[in-house]
């Protein structure tokens, strides 16, 4: 047995929200690297004459940060991290907190278990609603892990997390804050259903044919099997969703002018750029993240028993 063990009561809706946007956070500190390398990955040969002139070409997720490193810093990897951070406190906090909750308003009264349809819908809805309240964090992270300084002479466009809110809503209007919403919606809906749904369909059958106990070995095979199918499903908007946020103003009319413009000019491959930096970052994000939350939600379950518990 490893960890803590499971509470007697079920952990509240506080516990998830805290727990769930706790543990992302700590999942990104580790794993933001990777999420930057797919990033710079999936725009590279968006602008073929630009990167023809800063002369970067990034090969393999090991290499682009390597490259990132040597070109732009050791922080380079980095950039955009405050703003990771506040999206995962507001955006993992709403679809992981009330996965459960939004799980059971679906589910049929009298149903003793929830149905795979029942699932899906609920991670499409928490994924919709946790896109529409944390997209603007979503734009400056994506603004910032994209933009490439090579060296104190190179433009550097936001001085701050804050001052890329600032900026964004004064140059393109506060809609530019919510710029591609839709297809981060798509992409993060799917998501969500494939990390959300994979991860509890796969504890529930390890649980109910007792292969492994409810610890941290179930914990971790669950959510490596989330990672890679999330990944499959998710990174062709994953791509759209990159390169459209990234844009300026009138490169792209919409989402789909920016998918048809990929296809024509680099073929349906280039929606699968980036693909293993992204399921490098999918699964040890997921693997990180729900060890973690199951563990956070059990010791804020116990501080919470033993705080009322009478003396």
């Amino acid at each position: 047995m490893v960890g803590l063990k499971p509470s007697d009561v079920p952990p509240t809706m506080a516990v998830k929200f805290l727990g769930a946007g706790t543990a992302a956070c700590f999942a990104d500190l580790l794993t933001f690297p990777l999420d930057t390398a797919k990033v710079r990955l999936q725009i590279q040969g968006e602008n073929q004459a630009a990167q023809a002139a800063r002369l970067v070409q990034y090969r393999g997720v090991l290499g682009t940060i390597l490259t990132m490193v040597r070109t732009e810093g050791p922080c380079s990897p980095y950039n955009g991290l405050v703003a990771g951070l506040q999206r995962q406190m507001s955006f993992a906090s709403i679809r992981i907190g009330l996965y459960d909750s939004v799980k059971q308003f679906y589910t049929p009264k009298g149903s003793d278990n929830s149905s795979v349809t029942t699932r899906i819908l609920a991670g499409c809805t928490t994924g919709a609603m946790a896109v529409t309240c944390a997209q603007p964090t979503d734009v400056v992270k994506v603004r910032f892990q994209a933009s490439i300084h090579l060296g104190p002479g190179s433009d550097r466009k936001y001085s701050g997390t804050m001052d890329a809110y600032r900026t964004i809503a004064r140059e393109e209007g506060v809609r530019g804050l919510w710029k591609g919403t839709w297809p981060n919606i798509m992409r993060n809906s799917i998501v969500n259903c494939a990390e959300m749904v994979t991860y509890d369909i796969l504890k529930e059958k390890l649980l109910d044919s007792h292969l492994l106990t409810d610890n941290f070995p179930c914990h971790f095979v669950s959510a490596f099997g989330a990672g890679f199918c999330a990944t499959v499903v998710a990174s062709p908007v994953d791509v759209v969703k990159t390169r459209y946020m990234n844009s300026p103003p009138g490169q792209y009319l919409s989402p789909l002018d920016c998918m048809i413009k990929m296809v024509a000019q680099e073929g349906p491959t280039a929606f699968y750029k980036g693909f293993m930096p992204s399921f490098l970052r999918l699964g040890s994000w997921n693997v990180v993240m729900f060890v973690t939350y199951e563990q956070l939600k059990r010791a804020l379950m116990a501080a919470c028993t033993s705080r009322e518990a009478p003396f």
